[in-house]
């Protein structure tokens, strides 16, 4: 394994019932105004916000509360969030929901501890170094937000869907209840498992150097999410599944994949996130069209790490078959693998390119993602 450092401070509590336990959790670190953040009323109606609530208030600990994140979450909807922390002193952030609810969480919480526009620190023009305290109770295993500092938002004025990252923005306690998640539609487990194949493959399939300990692991995500993937399929409510696709979820994306590899890459998000904000396509759906199309792309850069990925995952010989059956699961489990089946107008390609190259330059990549490059994956989307 090549050199590295290791810095993950995010306490997980997994289980039945630990969401009732949230304001001791928050408690234990002095703070004693929260605002609440989540999506629809649904969190209402399920009785998850009143148990949460019902904890806080145990603790001592008020409430403000801002609702309705969307799928996909919105700049807009983070300056309001800015405002009522700031107006209410809040000291702590806690999401009720998915990736878009956490990462909404994140840029508020960053946002608020900051003088000037939180955007800036998408764009690159200020370091996030300072944030208040964020909490978690996961209602959608996907982005592994619970665990890592990742915060992905849309500006709906510019159409940029950009992310921000810092030491400030790791959640502190994030509440992992599978029974919470075995709502989740068969449209949105397919999106979450297309996600975390893309968290794993976009390393794994980049990376010059992938130590042997590391392949097995990203490999065993792999063929967890798959396996779990087709019992909740069936049955949504295992539990034993859900679990075991949750934790997938966390450990695909929370740096421990990352250990000692070199020279890897974030192509697929980086391709996708323009895909989404231009079309507001669902992320794992976005995810499930470019990741194959990508591939076409990417196997002869590492032939042997696409057959490998052929044999260990789906016990097929070659790059190709390994590209064909995993396009073969995402369609089976109900998710997307062209552009026309994501609704996705194949006159939008060249704008997209030039709106990714844009983007590219910005980040001092662009001799990588060439207008050649991305045309060319956007055409194997067809």
């Amino acid at each position: 394994m090549k050199d590295f450092s290791y810095y993950n401070p995010t306490r997980i509590e997994f289980g039945k019932g630990k969401e009732a336990k949230i304001g001791q959790y928050i408690s234990e670190y002095g703070l004693k105004k929260v605002l609440i953040v989540y999506g629809s009323d649904r969190v209402k109606k399920n009785g998850l916000f009143d148990t949460v609530a019902k904890s806080l208030s145990e603790n001592d600990i008020a409430i403000e509360e801002l609702g309705g994140v969307i799928s996909n979450p919105v700049l807009s909807k983070v300056y309001e969030g800015i405002e009522l922390a700031k107006a209410a002193k809040s000291d702590a952030v806690l999401g009720l929901g998915g990736a878009s609810v956490l990462d909404t969480s994140k840029a508020i919480a960053a946002g608020a501890v900051y003088d000037g526009d939180v955007w800036d620190f998408f764009t690159f023009k200020a370091q996030s170094t300072s944030a208040l305290k964020i909490f978690s109770v996961m209602t959608l295993a996907a982005s592994g937000s619970e665990m890592n500092n990742y915060a992905v938002v849309t500006n709906e004025a510019t159409r940029q869907k950009m992310s921000i990252r810092s030491t400030a923005t790791f959640p502190t306690v994030s509440v992992v209840n599978p029974e919470l998640q075995a709502t989740v539609t068969k449209e949105y487990l397919a999106y979450s498992a297309a996600d975390i194949f893309a968290h794993s493959l976009d390393m794994y399939l980049t990376a010059t150097y992938l130590p042997e300990y590391i392949a097995g692991y990203v490999e065993n995500i792999l063929r967890t999410v798959i396996r779990t993937t087709n019992v909740l399929l069936d049955d949504a409510g295992n539990y034993e599944a859900r679990g075991e696709f949750a934790w997938a979820a966390t450990n695909a994306l929370n740096f421990t994949t990352f250990s000692g590899i070199e020279n890897n890459r974030f192509d697929t998000h980086f391709i996708e996130h323009t895909m989404s904000a231009e079309y507001n396509i669902a992320h794992g759906a976005g995810l499930s069209i470019v990741v194959p199309a990508w591939m076409r792309w990417q196997k002869n850069f590492l032939p042997e790490r696409f057959k490998r990925f052929a044999k260990e995952i789906f016990d097929v010989d070659s790059a190709d078959e390994g590209i064909d059956a995993l396009k073969n699961w995402y369609t089976k489990i109900g998710a997307p693998v062209t552009l026309k089946e994501g609704k996705i107008p194949e006159e939008g390609i060249e704008m997209m390119v030039e709106k990714l190259f844009v983007g590219a330059k910005m980040m001092g990549a662009d001799a990588l993602y060439s207008k050649e490059m991305l045309t060319t994956v956007f055409n194997n989307a067809k």
